[in-house]
């Protein structure tokens, strides 16, 4: 599988990152974000977001668990579930929320805190690792599947 790590010594480097990660975009990709509490995750997705083209405010999914947002991909717009699961109490509320509709083959679901769901989520195609270093950030990004590959890869020969 394929796996790169980044250095992000600021926040504008968090920003060049989202852009990069929204230019690899498909539909059906499944991310899921790790890291403590402010290494960062929704500052990344919020990047990403801002750059597939959504103009509007990018909400932390804290409390209501799944913010839905559409951006364009290839010219035909695509949905995008923000979750975050850190205050789920347990996987059946994520069952109990409707939640599983949403992954699909025309959906793209970017989870922070996948570990609170994960007896009933399905598996990722790119695990992203965030951590705090210094004042600035270090990622790891993996693929775990053949479409979380072919994901890195363009973003590997991606211009930056």
């Amino acid at each position: 599988m394929r796996q790169l790590t980044f250095h992000l010594p600021d926040e504008s480097a968090t920003q060049e990152l989202g852009a990069a990660l929204a230019k690899v975009l498909a539909p059906g990709l499944l991310f899921y974000l790790h890291g403590e509490l402010g290494a960062g995750k929704t500052a990344l997705v919020r990047a990403m977001l801002h750059a597939a083209g959504h103009a509007g405010h990018v909400r932390s999914p804290t409390y209501t668990l799944a913010e839905p947002y559409t951006v364009q991909i290839g010219g035909k717009p695509v949905d995008v579930i923000h979750f975050d699961l850190y205050r789920m109490s347990s996987p059946e509320e994520f069952l109990d929320a409707g939640f599983r509709d949403y992954f699909n083959h025309q959906t793209i679901c970017l989870v922070e805190w996948p570990e609170k769901g994960e007896a009933v989520l399905p598996p990722a195609d790119i695990d992203v690792f965030l951590q705090v270093a210094g004042t600035g950030r270090e990622v790891e990004l993996k693929a775990l599947s053949d479409q979380g590959v072919q994901c890195l890869d363009r973003l590997h020969t991606a211009p930056r």
